[in-house]
């Protein structure tokens, strides 16, 4: 049987740019979330992690009436820039890095502030400015949670389907990713093409965690 490959392409690649981008905007949200004094904060740590506990179909259902562009801001982005965000690619893009905000940055923001404090006094000390202190102190201290968010927000991002499927819908080539073609393949009784796409899920899944214990193992072990 002839499978369509297309659809675990299309979560790799969603998967891929996702933790991409979340990795360039999470290092410097979560310095800032580490070592604000402002009395936001709480605020802010709660706005980061409301993914985690709210149904992805709720966010799903609010970016589509937020980026529709039957109101103003999906309207102004289609007028001003030619970009639709609903029902397309770019659109389950920005869906998923929201969606991902908390398992890039809680674990980062987390070690940084753990960070000790007389590793960064030192580096004052030898003159370092603030940012080299983070590039060449706190960064390199962190850099087993910067492994663990990378490897979560990718592996969570491959197997999301509340919120592309709300978003995004089922377009062959552009929104039809993996975890939306199993559900499709039940729902038609075809249990041997959704059988295929859940046990390479699987697979890829059990494999790109592995090596993220396996790396975190070794690593206690030289320490």
């Amino acid at each position: 049987m002839n499978y369509d490959l297309l659809p675990l392409l299309l979560s790799l690649k969603l998967a891929s740019l996702t933790t991409i981008i979340l990795l360039i905007l999470g290092i410097p949200i979560a310095h800032w979330l580490a070592f604000t004094h402002s009395r936001m904060k709480p605020f802010f740590h709660t706005l980061v992690a409301l993914p985690l506990v709210l149904p992805p179909s709720v966010i799903g259902f609010y970016l589509l009436l937020l980026l529709s562009p039957a109101n103003s801001f999906g309207k102004f982005l289609e007028a001003n820039f030619d970009l639709r965000l609903v029902f397309s690619f770019e659109g389950l893009l920005a869906g998923s890095i929201l969606f991902g905000f908390p398992f890039m940055i809680n674990p980062i923001a987390s070690s940084f502030e753990n960070c000790p404090r007389s590793f960064m006094e030192v580096a004052y000390t030898l003159g370092k400015s603030k940012w080299e202190t983070v590039w060449k102190v706190i960064i390199p201290y962190s850099k087993p949670a910067i492994l663990t968010a990378t490897v979560m927000t990718f592996a969570h991002t491959i197997g999301e389907f509340g919120l592309v499927l709300m978003l995004g819908g089922s377009i062959p080539g552009k929104t039809r990713l993996a975890s939306i073609a199993v559900y499709q393949e039940v729902e038609m009784l075809r249990y041997e093409s959704a059988h295929f796409y859940s046990l390479v899920i699987l697979v890829f899944s059990f494999l790109v965690l592995f090596i993220l214990q396996l790396s975190q193992h070794k690593r206690k072990e030289i320490f």
